[in-house]
């Protein structure tokens, strides 16, 4: 079993290197992002392309509708966190991993546009899921139940978006270190490890 001690954003190179059953840890920034954040990211996606489809017809310049935070090559951390504030900062409480699978469906599209480096989640995900990252990213499992433990490794929370989703469906811009351990268990190389829905 290898370890890795890794930053974000990570390379290519990096992402490469990584087979099913490393073990990595993982320091720089996160973005949570459940099921209700998934699909206002992709309602978000549909609209730019609808306008950018009638500024074509119009022979008008398009310019695209900005999200307030960057997920390109990015992590993304399926995990609905417990947090609390404290004066003006937040502090995570409790930040397990929520079931993967359940983005399914959603998380696709997302990997595709944004080139996302790494999935972090519980249980796995399915084929589709393997298939974008191919030569493009991998997805990390972490153990359920450890929540306190993850949210030992947060160091801070750099932002939040989306607020009105409720705090475990917004999404959390986060400062790891050191975070996990997490093991491949799809890789870049189309190996998969373990099986989700």
């Amino acid at each position: 079993m290898r370890k890795f001690y890794l930053k974000t954003p990570m390379s290519m190179d990096e992402i490469r290197e990584l087979e099913v059953g490393d073990v990595v840890y993982l320091s720089g920034t996160v973005h949570t992002a459940r099921d209700e954040a998934h699909r206002k990211i992709l309602d978000m996606l549909k609209e730019d392309d609808r306008k950018s489809k009638i500024c074509e017809l119009e022979n008008r310049r398009f310019s695209n509708e900005k999200f307030p935070f960057d997920l390109n090559e990015g992590v993304i951390y399926h995990c609905g966190p417990i947090v609390l504030r404290e004066e003006k900062r937040w502090r995570i409480i409790s930040a397990g991993p929520t079931t993967s699978s359940r983005m399914n469906d959603l998380a696709p599209e997302i990997i595709e546009k944004y080139e996302i480096r790494a999935i972090i989640g519980k249980g796995g995900m399915g084929e589709k899921v393997r298939e974008k990252l191919f030569q493009r990213g991998v997805y990390l499992a972490y153990t359920g139940g450890a929540a306190l433990l993850a949210a030992s490794k947060i160091k801070e929370v750099l932002n939040v978006y989306w607020e009105d989703l409720g705090m475990a469906e917004a999404v959390w811009e986060l400062e790891v270190r050191d975070f996990g351990p997490l093991i491949v268990t799809m890789d870049s190389h189309k190996k998969v490890f373990c099986r989700g829905g």
